[in-house]
């Protein structure tokens, strides 16, 4: 027995030592022990698969650079040193990160070009969705055009050179005429934060605030930084934002010694994740493609699009409790709920399923809005009631416009984008899917009348269009009623918006921007400042800092620090509102700021202000709108049962009334000893909820029972808005209840003898379903009984009318 257990422990140690990571790098090319790299690097994993093709192109070109283990081919250095560490790397023209948007022109664009190439074109790099948004908050200073980008940046001017098949082109093009001031053709760079001796100038302009709140706060995830290095923010900078793994915690988890274990910041291990054949190893475990956390990395602010889809939901509470006590750790500086994951994420599937490589990476035009530069409808995939994803036209739930998209069916494609070869390539069966724009689904194909979603993690799922789910029977009647019997939601509807049950809503986002400063401000010990994260992207631009890794030790303060709270979270059914494709969509708080100004010498400048647009603007008329949006979203909590009937149509918040119950928030509160008719009797006391002022309503209220906007709804595009009173007016099923129940039971002579019979033959509905089939009797019953009255009086009349005709004859043949 002795024996045996010690066979087992060696067994568990070696495979513990061997199974810990990736397969070493000298274990496939044993040549490469003669690098002076492998003095210090002899146990680093493999960078992609020994046998796969990227991997053969760096050992082939590696000995030609002068290194025969193909370090030098991404990370540059001298491969011939083996002592000094600073020459091995040779200095500034090492690549640490050689997936860094300052360098990669070198690394990855050796072999993925045009990736390279349109990197600073897209969102992800420019941000100018949420540049125009904070704009917007404070004032609409640059009204509905996404004037700024973290850089200069233009459009190319041939504009073939933008990635996709001649329908996808044709149709942006379309697209930047419908919303030049979205699709932009360049970006201006965004505008520098006041400067400690430029803090007086708050007082005549407090608008300037923005830009030290867009620096500081909204803009360090972009890809030419790597970022706050917090639990949870671990990550690369440009391609290695997403292709190089990182844990939440940024420790290193390889087997490479000269890598530090308890020093934060790391990847993983060193290997790139991407499609369904890069493979990657940890600790035994194998994975591929790009998990749903890397996104996350950055998609966790804002629409949340990314913790929500993981099923997270944000919380100021930091309970439940740690199994020692300890408070719930933060996770992106926050603490969470846990909600129902959407169904995609349950079904195994990631974001780069759904989302394809022209839409992450860019087509190398400007596109400065979420919904600019996303391509994918639902219905891509999963079609209508009434046609198949082939059948559909172009432009199918991507309108732009307030009526449904009609045209010849767009049919699938034999082939995939040129630049995307690279990649996985899948059998194309029946023809690959097309998106709603005209693009090939790369992993998504035909087969029959059945789809197959290949995914990157290694899955092929099956599955049925709806239009076969529906011809089978394997739709509720809720849904059938739903999705068939009433076709204007097909018309008018986003899915998600009946398929996201739940949704992040952060109700009044409550910014304090103080200024301080230490030699203004006898009361402070030290002035207020922070870190500018697009100044530090800038310093990158300087030749000396291209090939640094990260910002750290990097001097870019500047005057301000920011905080922020909110005045309370919801997550039921969101309300709903018109997007910018001209559909029905769920609406939830974007940006909503009651901004509160300290000055350089501690004193306020603005407390709890909400800001107005231009006038004219979002129809606010002469005195503009409140600034606080409602951003139209797509949730990414989408789950196969639907939101009910009622929860749309019997709802005050989902037409965009509000949620009620709350005090005006214009008033102040004070909370002390009162008489009965509120006089506060004690003199020394204070405000408990102090008033912004500028808020007559509560922040969820959009719009009210005249139809009159009292908040703007997006800012991006020129279609999305609040209900007007007309579609409150179609929408609004409140009261049907008393409709019927107004004569139940005993309001109406033959109710009552009905309701009567029922009770003492207990067939009075119970449950929901018994009263559903209840009202379903009583309609089939009404509409019988009037077809049947109008069909018997029809039958009279034409009897009467053939008597009287026979009579008149009879009495003309008298004599």
């Amino acid at each position: 027995m002795l024996h045996y257990r010690l066979l087992i422990s060696c067994l568990v140690l070696f495979l513990a030592n061997h199974l810990s990571a990736a397969d070493k790098l000298l274990d496939h090319f044993p040549e490469a022990a003669s690098s002076g790299c492998m003095a210090c690097h002899a146990e680093i994993e493999l960078i992609r698969e020994a046998d796969s093709g990227m991997m053969q192109q760096i050992m082939e070109m590696g000995p030609s650079m002068g290194d025969p283990a193909g370090c030098v081919v991404c990370h540059n250095g001298d491969p011939t040193e083996t002592k000094d560490k600073d020459k091995a790397h040779g200095g500034d023209d090492f690549y640490a990160d050689p997936g860094s948007p300052w360098v990669n022109e070198n690394t990855c664009g050796k072999c993925h070009e045009d990736q390279v190439r349109v990197q600073w074109q897209s969102l992800m790099m420019t941000e100018a969705g949420k540049i125009q948004g904070v704009c917007w908050a404070f004032g609409s200073l640059t009204g509905y055009n996404h004037k700024y980008g973290n850089y200069a940046v233009e459009n190319p001017d041939d504009p073939s050179e933008r990635l996709g098949t001649d329908a996808y082109r044709a149709y942006m093009e379309r697209l930047t005429e419908m919303e030049p001031d979205v699709f932009v053709q360049k970006h201006e760079p965004l505008p520098e934060a006041l400067k400690a001796d430029e803090l007086g100038r708050l007082k005549e302009d407090p608008t300037l605030a923005a830009f030290t709140y867009l620096r500081e706060e909204c803009q360090r995830c972009h890809h030419a930084v790597k970022g706050r290095q917090e639990r949870g923010d671990y990550r690369g900078m440009g391609c290695s934002s997403c292709h190089a793994p990182y844990s939440n915690e940024g420790f290193y988890e390889g087997d490479d010694p000269s890598v530090p274990k308890d020093e934060p910041g790391h990847m993983l291990v060193h290997s790139i994740q991407g499609t369904r054949e890069a493979k990657v190893t940890v600790h035994g475990e194998t994975y591929s493609g790009i998990p749903v956390e890397t996104c996350t990395t950055c998609h966790d602010r804002g629409k949340r699009i990314g913790v929500s889809f993981q099923g997270l939901m944000e919380t100021p509470y930091h309970s439940p409790f740690q199994s020692d006590g300890t408070d719930q750790p933060a996770l992106h500086t926050k603490h969470y709920l846990a909600m129902e994951q959407d169904i995609h994420y349950q079904k195994g599937m990631t974001c780069q399923d759904c989302h394809t490589s022209t839409g992450i990476h860019g087509d190398g035009f400007l596109a400065a809005a979420n919904l600019a530069a996303v391509a994918i409808e639902c219905s891509d995939c999963h079609g209508t009631p009434e046609s198949y994803p082939w059948d559909l036209p172009l432009g199918f739930m991507d309108e732009f416009e307030m009526t449904q998209a009609v045209g010849s069916p767009r049919g699938t494609l034999n082939e995939t984008l040129p630049h995307t070869r690279q990649g996985t390539n899948y059998d194309s069966k029946d023809g690959f899917l097309i998106s709603a724009r005209g693009n090939p689904y790369e992993n998504v194909v035909r087969d029959g009348n059945e789809i197959i979603v290949h995914t990157a993690a290694g899955k092929d799922i099956r599955m049925k269009p709806l239009k076969t789910l529906i011809e089978e029977d394997e739709v509720s009647p809720r849904g059938v009623v739903a999705m068939k019997n009433v076709s204007k939601h097909m018309e008018r509807l986003e899915c998600y918006t009946c398929h996201s049950t739940w949704t992040p809503q952060c109700y009044g986002c409550h910014v304090k921007i103080d200024y301080s400063q230490k030699d203004k401000c006898p009361e402070c010990s030290e002035s207020q400042e922070n870190f500018d994260w697009v100044a530090a992207g800038r310093r990158h631009a300087d030749p000396k800092y291209a090939a640094d890794p990260g910002e750290t030790g990097y001097d870019t303060i500047i005057p301000g620090k920011i905080s922020e709270q909110r005045s309370y979270l919801r997550w039921e059914e969101p309300m709903m509102g018109i997007n910018g494709e001209g559909r029905v969509t769920p609406i939830t708080p974007g940006c909503q700021p009651s901004v509160t100004i300290i000055g350089e010498d501690g004193e306020p400048i603005q407390v709890n202000h909400v800001y107005k647009t231009a006038p004219g603007l979002e129809r606010g008329g002469d005195d503009g709108q409140l600034a606080i949006d409602m951003s139209p979203t797509q949730p990414h909590t989408t789950t196969k049962a639907a939101r009910t009937c009622e929860s749309c149509h019997a709802s005050d918040k989902a037409l965009g009334l509000g949620i009620g119950s709350t005090r005006p928030w214009n008033e102040d509160h004070t909370v002390d000893l009162e008489t009965v008719d509120g006089k506060i009797l004690p003199k020394k006391t204070q405000v408990q909820v102090t008033k912004v002022e500028n808020l007559d309503h509560d922040w969820s209220v959009v719009v009210d029972e005249e139809g009159n906007q009292l908040a703007t709804v997006g800012h991006h595009f020129k279609l999305s808005r609040a209900f007007n009173k007309e579609e409150m007016q179609h929408i609004s099923r409140q009261g049907t209840c008393s409709a019927c129940h107004q004569n139940i039971p005993k309001e109406s002579l033959a109710v009552s003898l009905l309701h009567h019979v029922a009770e003492y033959t207990g067939q009075l509905p119970k449950t929901t379903d018994q009263h559903d089939s209840l009202v379903n009797k009583i309609v089939l019953s009404s509409a019988w009984a009037q077809v049947g009255g109008a069909f018997v009086f029809g039958m009279l009349t034409v009897g009467l009318i053939g008597r009287y005709g026979y009579r008149r004859r009879l009495n003309n043949r008298r004599p």
